[in-house]
């Protein structure tokens, strides 16, 4: 056989062959979302950004299977139990309550949370360093930043005592942290007014509660019910003129005087790494739960004046974001 028909015969044979040369189809993930709020959530997009800068192209690598509660906590189990049923590949569960639900609906779906304040408090793992079973993610570790607020409030306000404590009550990150919270008062001595709240008929009297109770100021926890009507809880703090310390910027990009917390957005950056990393192959038990490492004060100067408070300039040195 001549050299040239050889070299045919086999360039042939490689283009026929089925298996072995052909390019095996792309993975699309069916990645799961468990959110107690209501669409849409510029949080969600920040993850979705993420895992698109990491090359998750949705519609090609990734498809969003997502649930809204809609703020109806009673729906997160009935909703988790669907996303099991519909075979996603992972799911990222959206605070405490989503991902007690999602918890609860798989012990073999990977479950990656995130905006969690105490993962071990709540029972979702059993310690941060080894989570064990398929459930892990990002905590907010917000549980011990209540002495740090209540501090930041009282060098702008030093004369802020009692602090009416605005919270959502049927959410069991949010108890723990309303404990952490009044230990801290304590230990400044801080008196502190605890006002919980979970439904929009709730609000009015709550309001009424708060500005009949004699509160010089407001600290406002941070958790989908809150932060959904956070226009009408910077409204009234306003209305009040009553200095107010919040747990994200949202409410001070809203009008609210001050905000400290781990970063919103930094956090879903991580969770795009977290996911990311399950979806090569990595197991939940073997990823412990990270913990913030970005913090954000920021400070609003039109509200302070609005309110006849001098913010001092050591504070405003320290803010990550000053808002005119």
């Amino acid at each position: 056989m001549r050299r040239r028909e050889f070299i045919t015969l086999l360039a042939g044979a490689v283009a026929s062959a089925p298996s072995a040369y052909a390019q095996h189809p792309r993975k699309v993930w069916r990645l799961g979302v468990l959110h107690p709020g209501s669409s849409p959530d510029p949080l969600l997009q920040v993850a979705k950004d993420s895992l698109r800068d990491l090359g998750y192209v949705e519609g090609r690598d990734i498809i969003y299977e997502i649930r809204w509660a809609e703020g109806k906590r009673d729906r997160l189990s009935e909703l988790a139990a669907e996303l099991v049923a519909s075979k996603v590949d992972v799911i990222h569960a959206f605070t405490t309550p989503a991902a007690l639900a999602a918890r609860d609906a798989t012990t073999t779906i990977p479950v990656i949370f995130s905006a969690v304040g105490d993962p071990v408090g709540t029972g979702l793992v059993p310690s941060l360093a080894h989570p064990g079973g398929n459930v892990t993610g990002i905590s907010l570790l917000a549980t011990e930043l209540s002495a740090k607020r209540l501090e930041i409030l009282r060098e702008i306000a030093p004369d802020m005592s009692p602090v009416a404590m605005l919270w959502n009550d049927t959410n069991p990150s949010m108890t723990l942290r309303a404990k952490e919270m009044q230990d801290a008062a304590v230990k400044l001595d801080v008196r502190v007014q605890s006002v919980g709240v979970h439904e929009v008929i709730d609000l009015d009297p709550a309001f009424t509660t708060i500005s009949g109770g004699g509160a010089a100021a407001l600290f406002t926890m941070v958790d989908p019910f809150t932060l959904t009507h956070r226009k009408r809880i910077v409204e009234f703090a306003a209305r009040h003129r009553m200095p107010a310390i919040y747990e994200s910027r949202e409410f001070v990009v809203a009008g609210g005087l001050v905000s400290y917390g781990p970063s919103n957005t930094a956090m879903q950056h991580r969770l795009a790494v977290y996911l990311d990393k399950v979806f090569k192959g990595a197991k939940p038990s073997e990823l412990p739960v990270e913990q913030p490492t970005k913090f954000e004060l920021v400070i609003n100067v039109k509200t302070a004046k609005a309110l006849g408070l001098t913010v001092p300039p050591s504070l405003i040195a320290r803010a990550d974001e000053v808002i005119e």
